[in-house]
């Protein structure tokens, strides 16, 4: 029955995750979009910490963590770990006069891993790289004291699948990769009108992108006492080369209507535009954390990325520097007793964490940074190693100055973590 369900979820919302809007951020429209949060909802409700991997759960940004999966049955049969996430996000946008609210609701991650034995495990999936989503209005005066109405829109978003494998190279130490294969559409549009003038312009431009990245990590998890682990691991996520197949289409409009009137496609190979690249810069984390099995755990991670030499000559914005960005995330969890027989609450898993980002993005010479908290819970479903993970995120990005926007938002997580027979052998009796 759990296979079944975890197959319709497959069929309904792989398409549906090539075309969702993920974010209503006036900040997606810069870059790429808005970077989606690549972690399971139980590493997210830890600050996003991808230091912590056990046997039962897929850790998606750490791929030496597969070398631990594989829990055995007494008859000597592997399970296989299958997992899914949605998220919904409420999102109250501010500005200095005015402020409004919106939401999304998305599907975050489909991935499944198992073990191939003696220290090898692999895992493969789908999930969003970023989204965009925004509608943006500008209002000035040009030189006759007329007003300007420019309208700025974009929709769209990148989205990887990967393939992940990780072995236990020594005791106690794992190495692991994840290759990604990122690829999706961004539409950009910008409508601008002018006071008592009949016709306004209209500029849509679209971005066919695709590429690969790699994830490489280290993983040492030695015992220090006879209950308590070191976690500590390094994971160096290289440049995504992606290329941008690009077109670029101008036009005029009736106002009154909307109505277009002439509109051509810009000869973009005349002017070097047609095929761009778009490099992400390369990511590095250290994590280290210390925890007792099955009881509890605490962490931390610092991520570096040089974003200071990223670009996007094709969609070039006058108002932004990029600088290096970084992240500081803390997070934990607590189990009272995993395998109580009464009292369902103390087998379940509580976790919690923080997180802050300096994005890279400097706008209007203003940093963009956002800061996290996170909480949530892992419900065991019976006495099975499967579970389900509701996590909540509580958040504020940008600030009200430098005629910015600010953006407080609730983020509701929902996780389910099965464990189940896949690959059986077939026996005659």
């Amino acid at each position: 029955m759990v296979k079944k369900f975890v197959i319709a979820v497959a069929c309904l919302t792989a398409a549906g995750l090539y075309a969702q809007n993920g974010t209503v951020s006036p900040y997606s429209y810069f870059g790429i979009g808005d970077s989606r949060s690549f972690g399971t909802v139980e590493n997210q409700m830890m600050g996003s910490l991808g230091v912590y991997g056990d046997s039962i759960h897929i850790n998606l940004q750490n791929p030496a963590a597969y070398s631990k999966l594989g829990v055995k049955l007494n008859n000597g049969a592997g399970l296989t770990n299958y997992a899914a996430g949605v998220s919904n996000r409420q999102v109250r946008l501010k500005s200095f006069t005015e402020e409004q609210s919106s939401s999304t609701t998305n599907l975050d991650y489909l991935a499944l891993g198992f073990s191939l034995g003696k220290g090898l495990g692999i895992g493969f999936g789908i999930a969003p790289f970023s989204s965009v989503g925004y509608n943006l209005v500008s209002e000035s005066q040009n030189t006759n004291g007329a007003n300007v109405i420019n309208v700025f829109r974009g929709e769209g978003g990148l989205n990887r699948v990967y393939f992940s494998a990780g072995y236990q190279l020594l005791k106690d130490l794992s190495i692991g990769v994840t290759a990604n294969f990122n690829f999706g559409t961004l539409e950009n549009e910008r409508i601008q009108s002018v006071e008592d003038v009949q016709f306004g312009t209209r500029d849509f431009r679209t971005s066919r992108v695709n590429g690969l990245d790699f994830n490489y990590a280290l993983y040492y998890t030695p015992k220090i006492t006879d209950k308590h682990t070191l976690y500590v691991s390094g994971r160096v996520n290289t440049q995504a080369n992606l290329t941008a197949r690009n077109t670029r289409r101008l036009g005029s409009f009736f106002t009154s209507v909307e109505q277009e009137i002439e509109a051509i496609d810009v000869n973009l190979d005349a002017i070097g535009q047609r095929n761009t690249d778009l490099k992400i810069p390369t990511t590095t984390t250290l994590g280290v954390g210390f925890g007792e099995d099955r009881k509890w755990f605490l962490g931390a991670e610092y991520s570096i990325q040089g974003l200071s030499s990223f670009s996007n000559e094709f969609l070039d914005v006058d108002n932004l520097v990029y600088e290096d960005a970084s992240t500081l995330s803390f997070g934990g969890f607590f189990i009272p007793q995993y395998n109580a027989f009464n009292g369902y609450f103390k087998r379940v898993t509580y976790r919690a964490g923080l997180r802050y980002d300096r994005t890279g993005m400097v706008v209007n010479n203003t940093e963009v940074n956002n800061f996290g908290i996170t909480f949530g819970l892992g419900l065991p479903l019976g006495r099975e190693l499967s579970n389900l993970n509701l996590g909540f995120e509580l958040g504020r990005r940008g600030t009200t100055s430098a005629d910015l926007i600010e953006e407080s938002y609730l983020k509701i997580n929902l996780g389910f973590s099965f464990n189940d027979l896949w690959f059986r052998k077939r026996k005659i009796n």
